[in-house]
C-alpha cells in the first residue's frame, strides 16, 4: 500500500515541519527583537498556514486543481468546525467581541470575496496579486491600529505569539526553521502524490481528497496551537488564531497560488494520451465546477456558526463545540456519499 505510506508520511512531515517552522521562526524573531504583537500577526499566521500553502502549490504544479482548492476550502471549514469544536470541548472559550471584531469581519469579507472569485472562475495572476495586496494592507493596518494603547485586538495577537514557547539559541532556531521548510516541502509532495493516487484507485474526486484528508492534515498546526491555547487558559487566542489562519488561507494561499499558477476551477477534458478517467466516479464532468454548492455551503455554514456563537453570549460553550463537531462529521459523511444528498431525497 504505497499510496497509504505516502499519505501518512506526508501528513507526519507536514505536521512536524509546520511545528518546527513556527517554533524556529518565532525563536529567530524574538532573538532579533521583534515584538510579540508583530510575531503573532505575521509569523504565527504564516507559519501555521505554510502546510496549506506548499501543498496547494505542489498540487497546482501537478495539475491537481481540485486538490489545491479543496485543501483551502476544507482547511477553513476544518479550522472552524473541527479545531474550534475540539478546543471548546476541552475548555469553553470566553470571547471578547471587541477584540475579535476586526478580524472576524475581515474573515467574513475575505470569504465572500473568495466565493465571488470562485463563482466567476477568475483565478488569474492579476486577481492573485490583488489578494496578496489586500493581505498586505490588512496586516499593515492591523499593526498600526494594534500599537495604539488599550487596543483589545493587540492582546489577542500578542497572546498568539506567547503561546509558542521558545528558549533555543539563534543558531538552533535557524536550523529548526530550515528543517521545518524542508519537512513541509517534502511532506506536501508525498501527500499530493498519495492523495492523487488514492483518488484514481477508489474513483474519488481529488477535490474530496483535498477537502478531507489533505485539509485535516494541513490543519493540524492550527489544531495543536488552539488546544495548547485552550489548555493554558487562553482560549480567546485559539479563536483569534483560527480567524487569522482562515484569512491567510484565502488571501495568501489562493493569492500566491493564482499568481504562480493561474488556474481554472472548471473541469477540463483529459489531455491526449492521459489515462482514462471515469468522469461519473469523479462526480465532476468537463465544463462543471470542481467545487460544488455543498462545499461552498459548508464554508458559509462554518462562518455563520462561528460568528453566531462567538459574538453572542460572550462564550463558546461545550454544547456549541459539540454542534460544530457534529456539523463537520455530517459534512464529511456527505462528501464521501455515506449519507443521501438532499437532491437525492426529492
Amino acid at each position: 500500500m504505497l499510496m497509504v505510506a505516502l499519505i501518512v508520511g506526508g501528513l507526519l512531515l507536514l505536521f512536524a515541519g509546520g511545528e518546527m517552522l513556527v517554533r524556529g521562526s518565532v525563536g529567530v524573531a524574538r532573538r532579533l527583537g521583534m515584538s510579540e504583537l508583530l510575531i503573532g500577526l505575521t509569523l504565527v499566521g504564516f507559519g501555521t498556514s505554510m502546510p496549506e500553502m506548499v501543498t496547494s502549490l505542489q498540487a497546482l504544479s501537478d495539475d491537481a486543481v481540485g486538490l489545491s482548492v479543496g485543501n483551502v476550502i476544507g482547511s477553513n471549514v476544518a479550522n472552524v468546525l473541527l479545531v474550534i469544536g475540539a478546543a471548546c470541548l476541552i475548555s469553553p472559550i470566553i470571547t471578547h467581541p471587541r477584540a475579535l471584531a476586526r478580524d472576524g469581519l475581515f474573515m467574513v469579507a475575505a470569504t465572500v470575496l473568495f466565493a465571488v472569485v470562485l463563482w466567476f472562475d477568475m483565478f488569474t495572476r492579476l486577481v492573485g496579486l490583488g489578494f496578496v495586496a489586500i493581505l498586505i494592507v490588512y496586516l499593515t493596518t492591523s499593526v498600526i491600529l494594534d500599537r495604539r494603547k488599550n487596543s483589545p485586538a493587540a492582546v489577542v495577537h500578542s497572546g498568539e505569539a506567547e503561546v509558542i514557547e521558545t528558549h533555543e539559541p539563534l543558531w538552533l532556531s535557524l536550523v529548526l526553521a530550515l528543517a521545518g521548510i524542508a519537512g513541509v516541502v517534502i511532506g506536501a509532495k508525498l501527500l499530493v502524490t498519495g492523495g492523487s493516487d488514492l483518488a484514481r484507485v477508489f474513483g474519488i474526486s481529488e477535490t474530496v481528497i483535498g477537502l478531507s484528508i489533505v485539509a485535516v492534515g494541513t490543519s493540524l498546526p492550527e489544531l495543536v496551537t488552539s488546544i495548547m491555547s485552550a489548555a493554558k487558559g487562553k482560549a480567546d487566542v485559539a479563536l483569534g488564531n483560527v480567524l487569522g489562519s482562515n484569512i491567510f488561507n484565502i488571501l495568501a494561499i489562493m493569492g500566491v497560488s493564482a499568481t504562480v499558477y493561474p488556474f481554472s476551477v472548471i473541469g477540463q477534458p483529459a489531455a491526449s494520451g492521459a489515462k482514462p478517467v471515469d468522469v461519473q466516479a469523479l462526480e465532476y464532468a468537463p465544463g462543471e465546477s470542481l467545487v460544488g454548492m455543498q462545499d461552498m455551503g459548508a464554508l458559509a455554514l462554518s462562518v455563520f456558526l462561528l460568528v453566531l456563537f462567538a459574538y453572542t453570549g460572550r462564550k463558546l460553550a461545550r454544547w456549541e463545540g459539540a454542534v460544530l463537531l457534529g456539523a463537520y462529521a455530517l459534512y464529511m459523511a456527505l462528501s464521501f456519499n455515506l449519507l443521501p444528498h438532499f437532491g437525492d431525497l426529492v
